[in-house]
């Protein structure tokens, strides 16, 4: 990477983010939005509190300049929960900085991203307000990213949209121009109680669940066949188990709980989906008598643009004269809320961002703050791009 020199306001209001608690669940973000909004007023920036889609879980809008063409600059302030604080090196909301690295809990997902959102704001909160350049820049400070809430989806129906949408995850500078999707499902297998002296009286629900293992382990096998050439391949996993523990230990229980994370193909829908988890059931009930339910609990769509998108190219070449590396097109295996800017709002929107993705949700979570300062550099020099672009077409 070129030599970028570390931003020592940039880094302070990283650092500050990452110390407040901001976990989803439950849902703690008022305070981090708060601090936004302090900040924002002490540049003098306008900016909205959003009491929507929930009123004890504000979030917040800022715009600078007026007219279009408008770039969103969009980051989620919620981060997930940190676990056991044992097992981190430094307290996960210490803020702590290490040579050159900032540790704790969204550092990297995604409270730096949204540093350097808040720093290009205001960068570029001059040019578009005296006038030497039309345009504008809206930045959204958005609640329950990571728990599939309609945060983002609701400031953009508010008005904060745009012609441009940049989703600020840690994506290493690569421009992903499409998002897997996600789709959660519970799933109840039922049996019959009985007392555990007497197990061929009843059914164990938990045996049953095993049978409905087999089964998504078949159809996970199958889903690894399919392969976007951007965002890899589908899975479904297993990712929580429930049985008994509401009743005596000496007693079969009746029912079991799986829940199952199933990744979507930009070319898949949720309702192909859908019937696909009722087929697995139909197939536990014809091979093996037993009845099952299933609700989905949580979904995020997958999103794609072309990827040539102007949008895509501009920020690619300025990814090129910043850090010296040219990036091939790419897709983000997570979900991330480019989706409501693709598919709600119809807008043309990348993820991108400083940071990596390895580090998001784990122990010791850090990010490079040479790679934060590059990052705020390459946001400004996009967003002018994008700007002046306009004008002179």
């Amino acid at each position: 990477m070129a030599v970028v020199d570390r931003d020592a306001e940039l880094e302070t209001l990283a650092r500050d983010l990452v110390r407040i608690e901001s976990e989803s669940p439950p849902g703690n973000e008022a305070a981090v939005i708060e601090c936004v909004a302090d900040w924002l007023e002490t540049n003098n920036i306008d900016h909205h509190i959003v009491e929507k889609p929930y009123e004890d879980r504000p979030q917040l809008a800022a715009r600078v300049g007026s007219g279009d063409p408008t770039v969103v600059y969009n980051g989620h302030v919620d981060v997930v929960p940190a676990g056991d604080p044992d097992r981190w090196t430094n307290d996960p909301y210490d803020g702590h900085i290490e040579d050159g690295m900032l540790y704790g809990r969204g550092a990297a997902d995604m409270k730096t991203g949204l540093a350097v959102g808040l720093c290009a704001l205001r960068s570029m909160r001059d040019a578009l307000e005296d006038g030497h350049r039309s345009g504008s820049v809206v930045l959204h400070a958005a609640i329950g990213e990571e728990t599939a809430d309609p945060g983002t989806k609701t400031l953009l129906e508010e008005g904060y949209d745009g012609d441009y949408g940049i989703v600020l995850e840690p994506t290493d500078f690569r421009v992903a121009t499409r998002s897997k999707g996600l789709a959660c499902y519970e799933l109840t297998v039922y049996g019959e109680q009985s007392h555990a002296s007497r197990p061929d009286q009843g059914s164990n629900a938990i045996e049953t669940a095993g049978q409905l293992l087999d089964i998504i382990a078949e159809y996970d096998a199958d889903l690894r066949k399919n392969k976007d050439p951007l965002v890899g391949h589908a899975y479904a996993t297993v990712t929580q188990m429930e049985a008994g523990t509401d009743s005596n230990m000496a007693v079969l229980p009746e029912e079991a709980t799986l829940l199952l994370d199933r990744r979507v193909l930009p070319a898949e829908s949720l309702d192909d989906v859908d019937r696909e988890i009722v087929t697995l059931l139909d197939r536990l009930e014809t091979e093996h008598g037993a009845g099952a339910s299933w609700r989905r609990v949580q979904e995020y769509a997958a999103a794609s643009v072309p990827t040539e998108t102007h949008l895509a190219q501009v920020l690619r070449s300025h990814v090129d004269a910043v850090t010296g590396t040219l990036p091939d097109p790419w897709g983000i295996e997570a979900a991330t809320d480019v989706r409501n800017f693709v598919n709600d709002a119809g807008m043309e929107a990348v993820t991108w961002g400083p940071g990596h993705l390895e580090q998001a949700h784990t122990v010791d979570e850090c990010v490079n703050l040479r790679d934060a300062a590059a990052g705020l550099e390459i946001l400004k020099r996009t967003t002018e791009d994008l700007l002046e672009s306009a004008d002179n077409g």
